[in-house]
């Protein structure tokens, strides 16, 4: 009896069993570094393997790998840097709210670097919602500060400062140099500044915001409004600072 013909090749999987396989495996990388994180086998800050090593470690293509990074990100866990590569997400920060807050102090108590850049500077008209909480008639001269504050390089802020005129002209470049703004002051005479108030807020971030601050899109932010007055309470700045609710968490202690 003749035997029987070879068994025909296997038909490739159908688009739904592919589907279905890919959901499981980008499922198994994210639980595989949630328990890297979890472990401390991957701390605050270390970068990620890169891509073409997470695919070969887990046995999958790229695409697979980015869902799986995706979700890292959307659960907060991981942040992806343009050009960087993409970086476990630092611990909370505990951010007290209070008479004196100071950023770098916050930021170099908890055992971490801060850091401060100055994104864009200029001489404008004030706002109803910066005249009314630096006393200032609607359309007075003020300088407009956009400040982008880190802590070991991980984006915690991105602020917009107003600061009457011609009381401040020159802090901008004050501050370029020091990327302090307590030294900024000190250097225009201004010794010490005490908060007055302090409302916070909460909101998802716009799609320009998460760029700014190295955030998957849709994040929330915590919207923090201040007014800082002088040692002798005038009013000298009014700031709407946006900070991740995933990387701070605000204490108040008035």
């Amino acid at each position: 009896m003749p035997d029987p013909s070879p068994s025909p090749p296997p038909s490739p999987a159908s688009p739904s069993l592919i589907r279905g396989a890919g959901v499981a495996a980008w499922r198994q990388i994210v639980d595989g570094i949630e328990a890297d994180i979890a472990s401390g086998r991957l701390a605050p800050g270390d970068r990620l393997a890169p891509e073409t090593s997470l695919a070969e470690r887990f046995g999958v293509n790229r695409h697979t790998v980015r869902r799986a990074l995706s979700e890292l990100a959307a659960r907060g866990l991981v942040r992806a840097t343009q050009g960087r590569g993409t970086f476990v997400e630092a611990r909370t920060l505990a951010y007290p709210i209070g008479p004196r807050t100071r950023f770098t102090e916050i930021v170099a108590g908890a055992g971490r670097q801060a850091s401060g850049e100055l994104i864009s500077a200029r001489e404008t008209a004030a706002n109803a919602w910066a005249a009314e909480r630096l006393g200032l008639a609607a359309g007075a001269p003020v300088l407009e500060l956009v400040t982008m504050r880190a802590a070991d390089g991980t984006p915690i802020s991105l602020a917009t400062s107003t600061f009457p005129l011609p009381r401040f002209a020159g802090l901008d470049a004050l501050f370029r140099e020091t990327r302090s703004l307590t030294l900024a002051y000190r250097r225009m005479g201004i010794p010490d500044y005490r908060r007055l108030t302090s409302t916070v807020t909460a909101r998802p971030a716009a799609p320009e915001e998460a760029a700014a601050l190295d955030l998957a899109p849709g994040r929330i932010l915590l919207v923090l409004d201040n007014v800082n007055t002088d040692p002798e309470g005038t009013r000298i700045q009014a700031t709407r600072a946006l900070f991740s609710a995933d990387r701070v968490e605000m204490v108040v202690e008035w």
